[in-house]
């Protein structure tokens, strides 16, 4: 025996594998205790504010502006001043630099704004890190290259800029929404007033150290921080061209019966509950993986997630076996370590959504799974939830949760699946795992869904188009139909 081979013999083998702590470092960002409002490239005071907190352990991390309607019209003058005196008129390929060096910004500062995105929104680290920065990233990339192509993107159409655009974004994706809006309408020479969410305004607000960079125009882009009552005052401004939105599709509803008849444009990207559907010949442990990326990414804060599970019935039991255990092995805790694949829930009115529907479900009937799984004391959080035995008419069946809780139904036939699939207000994503080519074509043809999945989920690109039908709104955000919402056409 050689000396090697007695050392393997007498190497110990591990009794316990539990991951140890591998927590994210938080001097890489420097927060400021008080933030004002970024108005025509400068900070304004507000005259009001309010604290936001990490939802992690409910420490309050600064002190943000709220935007009354007089800094709101403050914000559009300004984006109605830059878009007068130059910036409209700037050729594409000037455009286009700046929004080079906004992507490259973003790369080189990624894990600044990956810890923040994670300590102000409750996502794990490696979501962050992984998924959202270098998304954001790529979409500034991606629309630097049309912002001088745009003849060629609509030929004999004649494109121009719209105006000053309104956007207002959510809480679950802060930093990746951002870039999905701000991109296009920069390409196409409008100029921006945006709201973050109120829970999480900070990466909106650090991206303005990004602008400052890039050495952006004052006022192309306007960063005006706030509740409702913020976002209310943006979309009533007549001086505003266009309103896009993404959020709840009760506020959607509100924006659009407030915007009828004043021309002004509208995009929306609303609510979801979407059927993510699995046929006997899939591929099992990687429609699991499917199914758990698609529930459990971002704690179920995602407008597309697929929270209806609809299982072919002659693998219904081995499927739901296997899901259980593969819940066992998800990791719940603090966002800023590298190891957690579930992180907090956002907000406490969120967390109390969560409760009611899962409440809703036990009393209706629908049995209720949970890992074994040890949350933290402070903060907001939730296990991952299955719900099995679950009847379509049940409430979490039909309204959306907005968490990690994932509803499974059976179905027998293609036909059956379809029918129970669009059986929903909403219209926003669907997911089909099967190994057959012509049946994934067939689905994708009969769900109504602006977006169908085939063999895995919640997949972006920057190229590919994005959004809804019936209540989870219109338009499309990314890819060349992008850009469309941001340009007027010359008869």
């Amino acid at each position: 025996m050689t000396e090697i081979q007695r050392k393997q013999d007498r190497a110990p083998v591990p009794k316990d594998w539990t991951y140890a702590p591998a927590p994210e470092s938080r001097d890489v960002v420097k927060l400021q205790d008080r933030y004002g409002l970024f108005i025509g490239g400068e900070w304004v005071e507000p005259g009001e504010s309010y604290e936001t907190i990490s939802p992690a352990n409910e420490e309050t991390l600064a002190t943000v502006g709220q935007a009354t309607a007089e800094d709101v019209d403050r914000a559009v003058q300004a984006a109605r001043a830059a878009f007068s005196n130059g910036w409209s008129s700037l050729p594409g390929s000037e455009r286009a630099k700046y929004l080079f060096r906004i992507a490259r910004i973003l790369q080189e500062r990624s894990r600044e704004l990956a810890v923040l995105e994670s300590l102000n929104g409750g996502k794990p680290i490696k979501e962050s890190r992984d998924v959202d920065v270098p998304l954001a990233a790529a979409h500034f990339f991606y629309y630097a290259g049309w912002a001088d192509k745009l003849e060629y993107a609509f030929p004999n159409r004649k494109p121009g800029p719209v105006g000053v655009a309104g956007q207002i974004i959510p809480w679950n994706f802060p930093l990746l929404m951002l870039a999905w809006k701000l991109a296009p309408a920069l390409a196409c020479g409008n100029t921006v007033v945006l709201k973050p969410a109120e829970t999480t305004p900070l990466t909106a607000l650090l991206f303005c150290d990004v602008l400052r960079q890039a050495e952006l125009p004052p006022g192309v882009v306007n960063i005006v921080t706030g509740d409702g009552r913020t976002g209310a005052a943006l979309v009533e401004h007549p001086g505003v061209d266009k309103i896009a939105f993404t959020g709840s599709t009760d506020v959607g509803k509100a924006i659009q019966r407030r915007l009828a008849g004043t021309g002004k444009k509208l995009t929306l990207e609303l609510g979801g509950k979407a059927a993510n559907i699995v046929f006997d010949d899939c591929a099992l442990d990687q429609a699991v993986e499917g199914i758990v990326n698609g529930i459990y990414f971002n704690q179920g804060h995602v407008c597309c997630a697929g929270s209806r599970l609809f299982v072919q019935e002659s693998i219904a039991e081995p499927l739901v076996e296997k899901l259980k255990k593969r819940l066992e092995t998800l990791r719940v805790g603090d966002p800023l370590d590298k190891n957690p694949d579930v992180g907090a829930i956002n907000s406490k009115l969120q967390l109390d959504r969560i409760k009611e529907l899962v409440a809703a479900g036990e009393e209706e009937g629908a049995e209720i799974y949970q890992p074994p799984c040890r949350l933290p004391e402070k903060g907001y959080w939730f296990a991952p939830t299955v719900f099995t035995n679950v009847a379509q008419s049940y409430r979490i069946a039909q309204e959306e949760i907005f968490g990690p809780v994932l509803s499974v139904l059976t179905f027998r036939t293609p036909e059956e699946a379809v029918e129970k699939a669009n059986n929903t207000p909403y219209g926003l994503s669907a997911g089909v795992w099967t190994e057959k080519g012509s049946r994934i074509l067939w689905m994708a043809k009969q769900l109504r869904a602006g977006v169908v999945w085939a063999n895995t989920f919640n997949r972006f690109d920057p190229t590919s188009p994005f959004g809804g039908y019936k209540e989870s709104g219109f338009g499309r955000e990314g890819g060349l139909h992008g850009l469309e919402p941001y340009l007027r056409f010359e008869e």
